[in-house]
């Protein structure tokens, strides 16, 4: 007979409207694979699944749970601590001693109904007793005995978790009815709440949600679904205990049942089918009245809070605006982009809370003098060390284009939200505090630095995985944006028409798919190496849909990538393990400027440093700003300028190194002794002279033409008005070879009139001041220590890409090669 308390379990389907629907939500192939049966009401997570499964114990014989790092179930591990010198595959290829059977077998008596009592006798309890005490017949014998017959059931255990059935007349089965025989002795033992709300006995890998209403229980399964359809492992070691927590708060949802006091494992995976079940119901129309967005209703991952905005006719025209911005956003940070605006909006929120009597509420009060004073505070903010310059910027413009798209949407309008809010409450253009000088401007690595990254990449992989140092080389190599590596597909390696390796990635930040871009042999081959690594990890999967850099977590089928916050977090960790890196750096010391080796500050080196190391590398190369704008997949050419942008403070620097190295037109020293240039010197220097091809020119008219207006004809190393420097060096020796080839082609040229001839044909003088000034600078070069001659070097790298347009001439540019960052590499 059916007790009341199970007699529900017929027809889960029953029980309320909104459970139904999460049952017509539940796929058919999920509840194959978790072997649900509508009538047990119990799911079996499968051995070997690779979300849902759990690994078998390595032992022969054992078909428990191997969750130890040696694949053993719990009593196996105990064992192998307990043996001495057994060699571990012995101890495997051992069969596991029957000590004692885990569940119920059914009593040995064909056709018997009833449970055996213990796996030695085979028996339920009345055969035993008939085999034991009555015919005293071995169990063979007995077997077959005419006198045994096989019996009914007693029916299932009165515990409604309970999946056994009763061992004798009394209501309970054996593991229940010991329990019962425990508790009962408590003076507040309540026998009917500990029937429905106790849990059932553990079999293997089964859950039982017997005991749950319908709903609880589709909702339980339908939250695994989604979990598994997200990539989330989940156990049955945390289903189980949650089903336990459901069954004795009696919840009629999950979503009733207090989160905050539930052991973590339980926490975490009841969280997410609430989250679940929220997400199951929400649209863009419905998500978009609540205080905290979930953006899987608008296909974007994570939240945007609008809670700190304490003015509620602030924070719903906040809403609207983020409603109607959120289409136009693409990438994979779109929220933190999205709430990074909201946030500025919440300082003014705050602003007007501090600052008015009514705290903001009255929004036609308000005025000009309201934005005045949100300006102030953020300038204050910033004076206290609380915000830096660029946030206070920032926080600016993004107020701004929150103000600025809440009018454009005419909520200002009669009738709308926000009527009869002043047009005076704006951020104008002309309150945007200065941007921070040189905002941009050093984000690159220097030389000495990559070079020290690149000579550790060997540790970065032992520290952490050759996922991460593959990464970050291809982020060195190629420029790319960290979330453009993440994400890139196993097959982004292509070949051009001349055999040439193209890297294809995805420009994410403008919605750009398949951009191409040109890289040398040995980033190809790093790219190989990963794509080898990649298909032996995943070989079942299609080479279309595995990603470069799978995730390690969540991922059983390789097509989710690796974030670009994986890789930034693990990077910091290893550049913080790293030595020191000692760079030449200028200080003041006894009034002068000199040149020390300090360590590098560490905090610079970070993933989105090396697109600019990249920029400047290729700046530094001479390659023209509109290449290096496709390089760098920009739109707009100032946006590309703004990545290798030459700082004032570094240029000082390396004008005042170059300038010891100054020659007149005669080849002498200029400043020898020079240890620092006077601020008025520096601006002569800036508007006093005009670039000529390889020098500079501070002839009156000549300067006043912008260089066009030469008295002389451009004979510059005959002009007292002209000097030039070591950075100048490879442009004299490119023009002394171009005069000597110029004048052999014309001792060989016939078809031409004498006078022509001479007067066209370089000087025997011009050589020779030009040959003078070139050995003049090796040698002193030649006479500096290696220190010096590094610090200098660097500083005509960075004079030169400094320097503006010169007069051409004729002139052949000189465009410098790329860093060797890597030697060791021969491709």
């Amino acid at each position: 007979m059916i007790s009341s308390i199970t007699a529900h379990l017929v027809d889960p389907r029953t029980e309320s409207a909104e459970g139904a629907e999460i049952w017509a939500a539940i796929e058919p192939e999920s509840l194959k694979i978790l072997g649900w049966d509508h009538q047990r009401r119990v799911l079996v997570f499968p051995v070997g699944h690779p979300l849902l499964g759990w690994r078998a114990c390595r032992v022969t014989g054992c078909h428990n749970d191997g969750r130890s790092a040696l694949q053993l179930c719990p009593s196996c591990g105990r064992r192998w601590q307990a043996v001495v010198g057994t060699d571990f595959d012995t101890f495997l290829a051992t069969p596991k001693p029957v000590m004692r059977c885990i569940g119920v077998a059914p009593c040995a008596v064909e056709g018997c109904k009833r449970p055996a009592k213990t796996t030695r006798t085979r028996l339920c309890v009345t055969h035993e007793y008939q085999k034991a005490f009555r015919l005293k017949l071995p169990l063979e014998q007995f077997l077959t005995h005419p006198e045994v017959v096989p019996l009914s059931a007693f029916g299932p255990c009165e515990v409604a978790a309970c999946t056994r059935d009763r061992t004798g007349k009394g209501p309970y089965c054996q593991q229940h009815a010991q329990r019962h025989k425990l508790l009962k002795r408590e003076p507040a033992f309540d026998v009917d709440h500990w029937r429905r709300t106790a849990s059932a006995v553990s079999e293997g890998s089964e859950v039982s949600l017997r005991g749950l209403p319908d709903r609880v229980a589709a909702e339980v399964i339908y939250g695994i679904q989604h979990r598994t359809k997200h990539d989330v492992k989940t156990k049955y070691l945390m289903v189980r205990p949650a089903c336990d927590y459901l069954r004795e708060a009696e919840v009629s949802t999950v979503e009733d049942l207090p989160l905050d006091t539930l052991p973590r494992t339980v926490r975490v995976f009841l969280t997410s089918v609430v989250k679940a079940l929220r997400r199951r119901r929400s649209t863009p129309e419905s998500e978009r009245h609540n205080d905290v967005w979930d953006l899987y209703a608008f296909g974007q991952s994570g939240n945007l809070t609008f809670t700190g905005i304490t003015q509620q006719w602030l924070r719903e025209a906040v809403k609207r605006w983020a409603f109607n911005d959120l289409p136009r956003r693409r990438g994979s940070n779109v929220s933190n982009v999205v709430q990074q605006k909201i946030n500025s909006v919440v300082r003014l929120s705050e602003s007007l809370r501090l600052q008015r009597e009514d705290h903001g509420g009255d929004l036609a009060a308000l005025s000009r003098h309201d934005i005045t004073a949100f300006l102030n505070r953020l300038a204050y903010l910033q004076d206290q060390g609380e915000i830096s310059g660029y946030t206070r910027l920032a926080l600016c413009r993004s107020a701004r284009q929150v103000l600025g798209g809440i009018h454009g949407l005419g909520l200002t309008d009669a009738g709308n939200l926000l009527h009869g809010l002043p047009s005076s409450f704006m951020i104008s253009l002309d309150d945007l505090p200065d941007e921070p000088e040189d905002s941009e401007a050093g984000k690159d690595l220097p030389a000495e630095v990559m070079q020290h990254l690149c000579s550790h990449l060997d540790g970065l992989e032992e520290m952490t995985s050759a996922d991460l140092r593959f990464s970050v080389e291809l982020l060195i190599d190629t420029g790319r944006r960290p979330d453009e590596i993440a994400k890139l597909w196993l097959d982004c390696l292509e070949r051009d028409q001349d055999g040439k390796p193209v890297l294809i990635y995805d420009n994410h930040k403008t919605n750009r798919k398949g951009r191409r871009l040109p890289i040398p042999e040995a980033t190809a081959a790093v790219i190989v190496a990963q794509q080898e690594r990649v298909r032996a990890r995943y070989p079942d999967t299609p080479a279309s849909q595995l990603r470069l850099f799978p995730s390690t977590s969540r991922n059983p089928a390789g097509n989710r990538p690796v974030s670009d916050d994986w890789i930034t977090d693990r990077h910091r960790r290893w550049v913080t393990s790293l030595p020191d890196i000692h760079v030449p750096t200028m200080v003041q010391e006894g009034g002068t400027q000199v040149t020390k080796m300090l360590p590098f500050d560490k905090a610079k080196i970070f993933p989105y440093a090396y697109r600019h190391s990249y920029a400047q590398r290729h700046a530094d190369a001479g390659v023209d700003v509109t290449v290096l704008k496709g390089l760098m997949d920009h739109r707009q050419i100032t946006t590309t300028e703004r990545y290798y942008r030459v700082g004032e403070h570094r240029r000082r620097e390396a004008v005042e190194r170059v300038v010891v190295m100054q020659f007149d037109r005669h080849g002498n020293r200029v400043w020898r002794q020079a240890k620092a240039l006077l601020d008025s010197e520096h601006l002569r220097r800036a508007v006093g002279e005009v670039a000529v091809p390889y020098g500079g020119c501070s002839e009156p008219s000549n300067v006043a033409a912008g260089g066009q207006d030469c008295p002389l004809r451009f004979r510059c190393v005959g002009c007292g008005h002209f000097s030039t420097d070591i950075s100048y060096l490879p442009d004299l020796e490119h023009y002394l070879a171009d005069l000597l080839r110029h004048r052999e082609r014309l001792a060989a040229a016939l078809d031409a009139d004498e006078w022509a001839k001479t007067e066209a044909v370089p000087s025997d003088e011009e050589i020779r001041r030009i040959r003078r000034l070139v050995d003049r600078m090796k040698g002193d070069l030649n006479d500096l220590s290696e220190e010096e001659r590094a610090q200098i070097e660097e500083a005509i790298a960075i004079v030169r890409r400094g320097r503006g347009k010169i007069v051409g001439l004729g002139l052949p540019r000189v465009r410098q090669p790329l860093p060797d960052l890597r030697p060791e590499r021969t491709a």
